[in-house]
C-alpha cells in the first residue's frame, strides 16, 4: 500500500502539470474565459500557541443565550464570480491550539441557546460562482488541536439546545456554484485531536442536541447548479489519539441526542451536474475513538450515537457520471466506539455504536442516465470495536441498541435521489 507523500510546494502554479487534472473538467456554459486565471500564492507558518476561552455566567435569560469561541493556526479563504483563479497554498502549524467554552446558568437558559466551539490546525476555503478554481495545496499539522464546550445549568431549565464541539487537525472546503474545479490536496496530521464537554441541565422542556466531532484530515468538495469536479486527495493521520467525547445529565428532559464522531482521515464530495471525478489516497494509524454517554431520570425520546472511523469517504453526483479511485488504509491504533444511555423511566431510548476501519460510499442519480467507473482498495489491520449499554431502571416504551463493528465497509449505488 502505497502512504500519502506529503511535499511543501515552491514556485508558482505555472509550474505544476494540472491538465491532467482539469482535463475534461466542464466550464460554465455561463462564463466564457477571456483572460488567464488570477494566480494566488499562499505560504502560512505558525509556530505559536493559539488558544481562545470564554465563561459566560447567567442566571435568567428570555430569548437564549449564544457563545462561539474559535481558535485556528492558519487560514485562509477566497471565492470567484464570473472569474477564474490559480491557488498554490502551503499551510503548516506547529503550536498547540485550544478552543474552550463554559456556560453557567443558574435559573433558566431561555427559548434557545446555542454554544460553539472550534479548534483547527490548518483551515482553507474556497468558492467559485460562474468560474473556474485551479488548486494545488498542503496542510500539515503538528501541533495538538482541542476543542472543549460544556454547560454547567444542574438546577436550570432550558427549552432548546444546542451544543457544538469541533476539533480538526487540517480542513480543506471547496464549494462550487455553475463551476468547475482541479484540485490536488495533500494533508498531514501527526498531532492528537480531541472534541470533548456535555451539558448537565436539569430540565430540557424542548430539543437538547449536544455533539463533538473529531477529525485528523478533513476536505469537503460541494458542487451545485451543473458544477463539474476533478480531485486528487492525498491524507495521513499518524497522530496517537483522535477522539470525540461528549457526556449528557438531565433530570427531566423531552427530546435529547448526544453524539460524538471520531474520523481520522474524512472525504466528503458531493456534485450536481455532468462529472464528479476523485482520486482519494487515505492512510490512519491514529487510535480513533467515538464516545458519547447520556443519562436521564426521566426522558421523552433520549437518542445516544458514538461513531468512530479509521478512515471514511463519501462521493457523490447527482448528474451523468461518477469516476472514484479509492485507496485506504487503516492500521496501528485501532478504532473504538462507546455508546451508553440510562434513564429510570420515560418513553424511547436508542442507543447506537459504529467503529470502522474503512468506509466509503459512492452514488450516481439513476435518472440523469448515471454512470459509475470506481476502483476500490480497502486494507485494515487495526483492532475495531463497538460497545452499545442501555439502563432503564424502572420503566420505559421502547428501548433499542444497535452495535456495529466492521473492517472494511464499500456500498456504491445508481439510484434515484430521495
Amino acid at each position: 500500500m502505497r502512504k500519502p507523500a506529503m511535499t511543501r510546494l515552491a514556485g508558482t502554479l505555472a509550474a505544476i502539470p494540472m491538465c491532467a487534472i482539469l482535463s475534461g473538467a466542464v466550464t460554465s456554459p455561463a462564463y466564457a474565459q477571456t483572460s488567464s486565471p488570477s494566480p494566488v500564492l499562499n505560504n502560512q507558518l505558525n509556530l505559536g500557541e493559539i488558544f481562545s476561552e470564554q465563561t459566560l455566567n447567567v442566571q435568567t435569560v428570555s430569548d437564549g443565550v449564544t457563545a462561539s469561541t474559535v481558535a485556528q493556526g492558519t487560514g485562509i479563504s477566497g471565492g470567484v464570480t464570473n472569474a477564474d483563479v490559480a491557488v498554490t497554498s502551503n499551510q503548516e502549524n506547529q503550536g498547540a491550539i485550544y478552543a474552550h467554552t463554559i456556560v453557567d446558568v443558574g435559573a433558566n437558559a431561555g427559548a434557545a441557546s446555542a454554544v460553539r466551539s472550534t479548534a483547527a490546525g490548518n483551515s482553507a476555503s474556497l468558492s467559485a460562482s460562474n468560474g473556474t478554481i485551479s488548486a494545488f495545496a498542503v496542510q500539515v499539522n503538528s501541533g495538538e488541536v482541542t476543542a472543549r464546550g460544556q454547560v454547567e445549568a444542574a438546577e436550570a431549565e432550558a427549552k432548546d439546545l444546542t451544543v457544538s464541539t469541533l476539533a480538526m487537525g487540517n480542513t480543506s472546503g471547496v464549494n462550487l456554484d455553475n463551476g468547475s474545479a482541479g484540485l490536488r490536496i495533500s494533508q498531514n496530521n501527526s498531532a492528537n485531536t480531541l472534541a470533548d464537554g456535555g451539558a448537565i441541565v436539569q430540565y430540557v422542556s424542548g430539543t437538547s442536541a449536544i455533539t463533538a466531532t473529531t477529525t485528523g484530515n478533513n476536505i469537503n468538495i460541494q458542487g451545485g447548479n451543473q458544477s463539474a469536479a476533478r480531485a486528487i486527495t492525498d491524507q495521513a493521520n499518524t497522530s496517537e489519539v483522535t477522539q470525540a467525547s461528549k457526556f449528557t445529565a438531565y433530570g427531566n428532559s423531552y427530546l435529547t441526542a448526544t453524539t460524538a464522531t471520531a474520523t481520522g482521515n474524512n472525504l466528503s464530495a458531493t456534485n450536481e451536474g455532468p462529472l464528479m471525478d476523485v482520486t482519494s489516497n487515505q492512510w490512519n494509524t491514529s487510535y480513533v475513538r467515538g464516545q458519547a454517554e447520556g443519562t436521564s431520570y426521566q426522558f421523552g425520546a433520549a437518542q445516544t450515537q458514538a461513531y468512530a472511523a479509521g478512515n471514511s469517504s463519501q462521493v457523490n453526483n447527482v448528474g451523468t457520471e461518477l469516476v472514484l479511485d479509492n485507496l485506504q488504509t487503516n492500521n496501528g491504533g485501532g478504532v473504538e466506539a462507546t455508546a451508553s444511555f440510562e434513564g429510570h423511566d420515560g418513553y424511547d431510548a436508542v442507543t447506537t455504536a459504529t467503529a470502522m476501519g474503512n468506509a466509503v460510499t459512492g452514488y450516481v442519480c439513476a435518472k440523469c442516465s448515471g454512470r459509475m467507473t470506481v476502483t476500490n482498495n480497502q486494507t485494515n489491520s487495526a483492532d475495531i470495536g463497538a460497545k452499545s449499554s442501555t439502563t432503564i431502571t424502572s420503566s420505559g416504551r421502547q428501548v433499542t441498541g444497535v452495535s456495529t463493528a466492521i473492517g472494511n465497509n464499500a456500498s456504491f449505488n445508481i439510484s434515484a435521489p430521495n
